[in-house]
């Protein structure tokens, strides 16, 4: 593999130290496809991260391969994996990438308009029914402030810069990140009416045996609610892992089976039925809800109104998310 360096956006050489006449140029904006690929294994999730047709990710990986004259990622049977080549490069670009978005980040810093875009990533169930009310009454005083509502997006949205802001019931693990805890979401097991009429109502010294259960997918599995239900309803059939609460909450609607889920959206459906605990000893965990913002842009005005606005919208109803 030929030696190379690599340029930003305006042709500058980002590692000068290797800088050498002769070597060839690598654009950064050529280098940050190959990172969506590699990140998340597919043509068309790099599209949707980067925005982009997945065309366009496509012939942009294979020219780059080109002009390395090295293959970087390989097609398998689930995706796409880094080759040997890809491996060896690979953290040096992610650095790369880092040092990108830190001078992005710290431009944008100096933003001082009211006006523009602010994403916010969070929980389905968070977003539509607790923040897009405030989201709509903030409009009525900051009309040039677009939101862009994006899903509860997996790993550290904030430090690739996938969002401004995120909201969350798990804590945030990068260090550039500014955190703050705004309240608590309280659970309940529940089932609809029809389902409880037809099995009973769900013994958890026993393990809810014979129930059928509704858990989330296993990259939440680590947290309290879960190993709540580990204890008390291990013995329950699981028939579907849900990518959000939302999606539980109308499983469980439809007579599915029986789900934890969060009571200030739950109690207020008449067609579920909140399951009287056994043992007051055992209640069910809450979880925490945490805001999130890079250090590089929590000072941009925008961004300051729209995280006083989710704070306020948490803080505001502790008796409804916490009764």
């Amino acid at each position: 593999m030929r030696s190379l360096r690599v340029a930003g956006r305006y042709g500058r050489c980002v590692t000068p130290a290797s800088c050498n006449e002769g070597d060839d140029v690598l654009d950064w904006d050529d280098l940050r496809f190959f990172l969506a690929v590699a990140r998340h294994r597919s043509l068309a999730a790099a599209a949707r991260h980067l925005r982009v047709t997945q065309s366009t990710v496509g012939r942009r990986l294979a020219a780059l391969q080109t002009k390395m004259g090295v293959q970087l990622l390989r097609r398998v049977a689930d995706g796409y994996e880094l080759t040997l080549a890809g491996e060896s490069i690979h953290a040096a670009v992610h650095r790369v990438e880092t040092e990108m978005l830190l001078i992005e980040q710290t431009v944008a810093g100096r933003d001082i308009r009211v006006e523009g875009v602010v994403r916010v990533a969070g929980p389905q169930m968070l977003t539509s029914h607790l923040l897009a009310p405030s989201f709509a009454t903030l409009h009525m005083h900051q009309p040039g402030i677009l939101i862009e509502a994006l899903p509860d997006l997996h790993g550290e949205p904030l430090a690739t810069n996938e969002a401004e802001i995120v909201v969350r019931l798990r804590r945030f693990e990068h260090h550039d990140i500014v955190v703050r805890s705004i309240g608590t979401v309280a659970f309940g097991l529940y089932g609809s009416v029809d389902y409880l009429a037809r099995n009973g109502h769900p013994d958890l010294g026993a393990g809810c045996a014979g129930h059928r259960l509704i858990t989330l997918l296993n990259d939440q599995a680590s947290s309290a609610q879960a190993s709540w239900l580990g204890a008390h309803a291990g013995r329950a059939h699981v028939v579907l892992r849900a990518d959000s609460y939302e999606t539980q909450h109308w499983s469980v609607s439809c007579g599915g089976g029986i789900a934890l889920l969060p009571r200030f959206r739950a109690d207020l459906e008449p067609m579920l039925l909140r399951i009287d605990l056994a043992d007051p000893a055992m209640p069910i965990p809450q979880a925490e809800i945490w805001l999130g913002v890079h250090r590089g842009t929590r000072d941009k005005p925008r961004v300051r109104l729209v995280l006083d606005c989710i704070a306020e919208a948490v803080r505001s109803r502790p008796t409804v998310l916490a009764p």
